[in-house]
């Protein structure tokens, strides 16, 4: 297929005409070609300037003289000062980009299939699947004012993914029941609104008509969730409280309110939301509450909200 000289290109030819196959074939978005593109330069960068292939630039290297000790080395360079999962990523980009050069006839070989995989720090998982996470808000019995609480909160930082600090800052000016959504107060006092499930809000509100009748004389007029006295509750409170309901259920492993965050955010994405509606959603980037946009951006994330949050209403 190849004549002349294409079998001549240096290594910058060859990565961009295997980003464009990824853009035009496997439909990859711009970030993704764009983080393909940045670790392979960075590959041949490393390349050029260990002199494994004599005084050559970048551009210039020749992606056939790479075999597997080169890769190795970069994977021990590379050691120094990244984690193990940039590392994976690093190499399976070299593994995807030396398959492309195979199927081309570029290379007889993949000098990157043969590099074992850097084993990733085995974490404690940090989140729940979604039968551990509907299990988990079962087992909170609500039929003590504590329980209705526990029951009210948990449902709420799954629901939301809201951090356990707007929790507990939660004030109930702030739920808007009709229209379903949280105002909470992030970071920097960055106000967002966040969609809230109907199953949440059931909850607080199952809650809050039982605290009227049977909670503490002169509670805090503003918070939503009060300890025994009617003050709000702290954080380090909301904290303890769901240690002992996840000793309780018995699972096996750890869970912190920042965990049902992550079980929030990966439930989503499992569910097809798209990561900007998430980030913003977590409030990693501030929605403005401001402005002609906000509704146009509610109403979307809304719609995301909807269709892929496991507690949210399936259209």
């Amino acid at each position: 297929m190849h004549h002349g000289d294409i079998d001549d290109q240096g290594a910058f030819f060859w990565i961009d005409s295997f980003l464009e196959s990824l853009a035009a074939e496997r439909r990859y978005s711009p970030a993704t070609c764009l983080a393909y593109g940045k670790d392979l330069r960075e590959f041949f960068s490393y390349v050029a300037e260990s002199g494994l292939q004599g005084e050559i630039s970048p551009e210039n290297a020749d992606v056939e003289r790479v075999d597997n000790l080169a890769i190795r080395g970069y994977l021990g360079f590379l050691h120094k000062k990244n984690e193990k999962s940039t590392m994976a990523r690093k190499l399976s980009s070299l593994r995807s980009f030396y398959r492309f050069l195979e199927k081309r006839g570029r290379v007889a070989v993949n000098p990157a299939q043969s590099v074992v995989t850097p084993k990733r720090k085995k974490t404690v998982a940090a989140h729940l699947t979604v039968d551990e996470a509907f299990a988990l808000l079962d087992s909170i019995l609500d039929d003590s004012l504590a329980g209705a609480r526990d029951r009210a909160m948990f449902e709420c930082l799954y629901s939301t993914g809201i951090r356990v600090s707007e929790l507990a800052g939660l004030n109930m000016g702030r739920v808007n029941f009709s229209g379903k959504t949280l105002r909470v107060l992030g970071k920097g006092d960055k106000e967002r609104i966040v969609p809230v499930g109907a199953k949440a809000l059931e909850h607080i509100k199952a809650y809050r008509d039982r605290l009227a009748v049977e909670g503490p004389k002169n509670p805090d007029p503003e918070a939503v969730f009060l300890n025994k006295n009617g003050g709000r509750l702290t954080t380090r409170s909301i904290r303890r409280i769901l240690e002992k309901i996840v000793r309780d259920m018995g699972l096996n492993r750890p869970l912190s309110p920042h965990g049902l965050r992550h079980t929030f955010a990966t439930h989503m994405l499992d569910n097809g939301a798209d990561l900007r509606s998430v980030q913003e959603l977590l409030g990693h980037a501030s929605i403005s509450t401001t402005g002609r946009y906000t509704h146009v951006s509610i109403d979307r994330l809304m719609a995301a909200y909807d269709k892929a949050h496991p507690r949210g209403e399936k259209s």
